[in-house]
């Protein structure tokens, strides 16, 4: 596949560039590019800086905001974006319940929900995985029983991402317990979080950080019309919406990014006569990343243009690069490494590292994704 771009793509491509660092408040890329953290507030203005430009949901239809781009737009849109330090929409609201709503909600659905998720006027989190229910994810217990015109909810989410900032949970219940397969039986609910019955409880990660959450379900009473699609047919949606958040899960921008920061760090740290860039191994496992990470944007191409169905192989070999770039960056702190401040890009290094090591666990775990790569891709 030729990376060479168009004179209309290069126009296009430096009309992102400049909107990107002319209309996102530049304290807010800073934060971004340096690895700090980023305010809920940070991520509502930039979405609604991006969809007042068009710029948030190109991948939905173009009645509901989405834009009729090439696949080379599309990369461009967010490899740019990466590139800029701008953060990303929030993938909650725009690549997994917008599409899922978008193409099996009812109108009244799509008209209710969608104008705000593309704003971030709501803020969604994804109540899929439970204990003991998380790469099995069919193997849930939280069950949603009929009474009259709602259902009443009963049971426990854990691992959901920001919950303590949303207005609105997409949860996956049991419908049907006796349904004679565990993927049958399950539906797709919409939740408000202020619902009576939901609690949730921050759970502190190995970095330090609380930004995942324990979500327990105490007979939630939610209207017959928060369900979407077909009663028992949640896991048709799921499997949708999963495929939309694998392929972005590749992250290919932030990987680039990620590694230029490395080669800077590199160039100024001194070892013996020279730096650490110029140790021969280090040089040789950099442009080793470099060179993947250039691979799988190709595979990336190939996946946004439907020449390929590669979903799982962009959420495997991304997450193992995003893993492999934070290792490289930790050594390019050195022993600076060590130190939990995070004022200080060393010790931030360190907390970025830890973050990452549950990539190859969310969106469906690394041996999840092998199996589905041998038996739909290889055919084993």
């Amino acid at each position: 596949m030729n990376l060479a771009l168009t004179g209309d793509e290069l126009a296009f491509r430096n009309h992102l560039r400049s909107l990107y660092r002319s209309e996102i408040p530049p304290e807010i890329r800073d934060r971004v590019r340096e690895g700090r953290a980023l305010t809920p507030e940070d991520l509502v203005t930039t979405q609604r800086i991006l969809n007042a430009h068009h710029l948030a949901v190109p991948n939905w239809p173009t009645r509901w905001g989405g834009r009729d781009w090439t696949p080379v737009q599309r990369h461009l849109w967010h490899d740019e974006m990466a590139l800029a330090s701008v953060p990303e929409p929030l993938t909650f609201n725009v690549d997994m319940i917008g599409p899922v709503i978008a193409r099996f909600g009812t109108e009244e659905q799509q008209r209710r929900y969608l104008p705000p998720t593309a704003n971030l006027d709501i803020w969604w989190c994804q109540g899929f995985s439970e204990p003991e229910a998380g790469s099995d994810l069919a193997a849930l217990r939280t069950t949603a029983t009929r009474d009259g015109a709602e259902y009443v909810v009963t049971g426990q989410k854990i691992w959901t991402s920001a919950a303590q900032h949303a207005d609105w949970m997409f949860c996956l219940v049991r419908t049907d317990p006796g349904a004679a397969r565990k993927q049958a039986g399950i539906s797709l609910l919409l939740i408000p979080m202020d619902a009576p019955g939901v609690t949730v409880r921050s759970i502190e990660l190995v970095g330090g950080s609380r930004e995942v959450n324990e979500v327990f379900l105490d007979e939630v009473r939610v209207p017959v019309e928060h369900l979407v699609g077909q009663e028992n047919h949640g896991w048709t949606y799921a499997k949708f919406l999963l495929g939309n958040e694998r392929t972005g899960m590749a992250a290919v921008g932030r990987t680039k990014v990620a590694l230029s920061t490395i080669k800077a760090r590199a160039r100024h740290r001194r070892v013996g006569e020279g730096t650490l860039l110029d140790d021969p191994l280090f040089a040789a496992r950099l442009a080793e990343l470099e060179n993947d990470t250039l691979a799988l944007e190709l595979v990336q191409l190939g996946a946004a243009s439907g020449k390929t169905s590669t979903s799982s192989v962009l959420k495997l070999r991304g997450s193992e690069l995003q893993q492999a770039t934070t290792e490289l960056l930790m050594e390019a702190a050195g022993p600076g490494a060590l130190h939990s401040d995070i004022d200080r890009w060393a010790g931030r290094s360190t907390a970025a590292y830890l973050n990452c090591r549950k990539t190859s666990i969310y969106g469906g775990s690394t041996e999840v994704q092998r199996g589905i790569i041998a038996s739909t891709i290889l055919g084993l």
